[in-house]
């Protein structure tokens, strides 16, 4: 019998036939570690001359059916825990149906956004239960070089916490949030064709 590979074993082409939904993840073999903010020493200051890396993420996106990575593009980490299908959206004369760079880019900077108010905010043993961060990413064309931009819109929700403590908290966080700095100053990009 043929079977299909998975990342740690074998499915048989009989149990796909049985199962509508049969999924298998490096995270059902590995028990999941209890979920936990990162500790305060995140905070601490790097004093070093040049840039330390402390994380890698890497995608590598396909073409997919229409050998485009926006309009069909397959999306995967190296490590299997993102493996998802792009689309162009409606809105950009696509098909919709699946997520998109600008929702990755905004789940990324909210996400970023909201973990470093949360180190910040117990730091400063300031309660925030219930805080949300908001992204609006915005695709559109660029008045300078006649080409395409981004732009990010960012709204922080911080119910019950005084609005004075909330606007230094908001100000501190986009000071210290990778994906904030990077949409001031930039990013160090390097694009080179692979050998």
């Amino acid at each position: 019998m043929r079977s299909l590979r998975a990342a740690h074993g074998a499915i048989s082409l009989r149990d796909c036939e049985r199962s509508t939904t049969l999924t298998r993840t490096p995270l059902d073999i590995h028990p999941m570690k209890e979920l936990q903010p990162p500790p305060l020493s995140m905070l601490d200051k790097y004093r070093g001359e040049d840039f330390q890396p402390l994380y890698t993420a890497k995608v590598r996106v396909t073409g997919g059916e229409a050998e485009h990575g926006r309009a069909s593009g397959i999306a995967r980490s190296d490590d299997g825990s993102l493996d998802l299908q792009l689309r162009l959206p409606q809105d950009l004369g696509g098909a919709g149906n699946g997520t998109n760079p600008e929702q990755l880019f905004a789940a990324g900077y909210a996400a970023c956004f909201h973990g470093a108010l949360n180190l910040l905010a117990t730091q400063a043993k300031i309660p925030i239960a219930g805080a949300a961060v908001e992204a609006a990413v915005t695709f559109g064309r660029d008045p300078v070089d006649g080409l395409y931009m981004l732009t990010a819109d960012i709204r922080i929700h911080l119910p019950g916490v005084d609005r004075a403590v909330a606007e230094e908290l908001v100000r501190n966080t986009e000071r210290l949030c990778p994906y904030a700095k990077m949409a001031r100053h930039g990013i160090t990009s390097v694009v080179a064709l692979s050998t």
